[in-house]
């Protein structure tokens, strides 16, 4: 039988590369995911694994060490990630937009400086922009970088919601410069932030206070960043132009939403495998429940709706591969992906029934991690604002 989540048209490399990750998730992550997540604990092991087998230079280019590959391969295997646990996805996902934001738009010296150690993992990375005060408002931003007159900036303020923020050497930071245009999205600047992992004050004027506790999407650290008077060079500007942050992060945040969307497709696709070998296995009434209609008839809604979210993914990183812009595909997947996530993954913890309120029981773990891929890097609603205006311009 055909499984769903079948791509077309995929190269010989592709495959490959998705049968190793395939193979990876199944013998070195299902296994030990719920118990790591139960203990809120960094999957190290994991992740140095990951570093060996090259996936975090995936899309980075050969020149630099990387791999070299698509959007779409990588779109990929995030699903097959996240199928066994979104976290991890997490981790390289955040590390990726940081390396896709210096390939597309770093200076050469820039580029030379951190992508080959970001291909190889010595450098992981962290991206900010959410702030306490504002979450998908990015132009109200507060935190500010104002020039010493030496050549260097000052930056204060506080950042929030950091994936990977305790754990990671190389951070890009949206912030306020004074450029002095009208607009508000003009007047923001990207900087490349570099620190010590850990707690506590990893560089002069920059603190991480510590992780924030959540009910799901556990093992990967979640924090603030507290800059104050922190001192850097204007040499570590994106792009070596202030003024130019809003763009270069609308840009990563693009790419960011396929990867969310690729994250709601694993993570609906294990939650339909545990609903539907439990539905062959559990009997009432004399039968399986999978030959109930009423279970039947889920299974179905379930495995639709895994399909059809896969399909939209696919949709939106071949259209970035071919060089166009995708916000529309992007959103579309983002929004459909994340919602039908939701959907599948309540409807495969009603099939377990009161199992599925057991910590032993995976479906458990899926149920509080789902609700994440509602909001990560934009809300429905903000999804649905970019959809339809977009809808109206065409």
């Amino acid at each position: 039988m055909k499984k769903l989540c079948a791509t077309a048209d995929l190269t010989d490399v592709q495959r490959d590369i998705l049968a190793t990750v395939r193979r990876f998730v199944d013998d070195a992550i299902l296994p030990v995911a719920t118990g790591l997540e139960h203990d809120d604990e960094y999957p190290t092991r994991i992740v140095e694994q990951m570093k060996e087998m090259g996936l975090f230079g995936l899309m980075i280019d050969e020149e630099y060490g990387g791999v070299g590959e698509s959007l779409l391969t990588y779109a990929l295997v995030v699903e097959e990630l996240s199928r066994g646990w979104m976290s991890v996805s997490g981790i390289v996902n955040t590390h990726f937009i940081v390396a896709y934001l210096l390939q597309q738009h770093g200076t050469d010296e820039q580029k030379r400086r951190y992508l080959p150690r970001l291909a190889t993992g010595e450098l992981t990375g962290a991206f900010s922009m959410s702030e306490p005060g504002l979450g998908s408002d990015v132009a109200a931003i507060t935190t500010t970088a104002s020039p010493t007159g030496d050549g260097d900036y000052r930056i204060d303020g506080q950042k929030m919601w950091l994936t990977n923020g305790g754990t990671s050497r190389l951070v890009a930071v949206l912030v306020r410069t004074p450029e002095g245009h009208d607009r508000p999205h003009r007047n923001l600047t990207t900087f490349l932030v570099e620190k010590t992992p850990g707690f506590g004050e990893v560089a002069p004027g920059l603190t991480v206070p510590g992780k924030i506790e959540k009910m799901g999407y556990k093992g990967v650290d979640t924090t603030e960043l507290l800059f104050d008077g922190y001192r850097i060079g204007a040499d570590r500007i994106l792009g070596g132009e202030s003024g130019r942050g809003f763009y270069q992060m609308m840009d990563g945040v693009e790419v960011g939403r396929v990867n969310v969307a690729a994250r709601a497709v694993g993570v609906a696709n294990r939650a339909f495998e545990l609903g539907a070998t439990y539905a062959q296995q559990r009997e009432t009434f004399g039968k399986p429940i999978a030959q109930h209609q009423a279970v039947l008839f889920r299974i179905a809604e379930m495995g639709t709706k895994v399909e059809a979210a896969h399909q939209m993914v696919v949709r939106a990183a071949r259209v970035k591969d071919a060089g166009d812009r995708n916000d529309l595909e992007a959103g579309m997947a983002k929004y459909l992906a994340s919602e039908y996530c939701r959907d599948v993954v309540e409807d495969s913890f009603r099939i377990h029934g009161g199992y599925g309120y057991a910590k032993e029981y995976e479906i458990e773990r899926l149920y509080r991690e789902a609700p994440m891929l509602l909001i990560g890097e934009g809300t429905a609603d903000i999804q649905r604002m970019i959809i339809g205006r977009r809808l109206l311009e065409d």
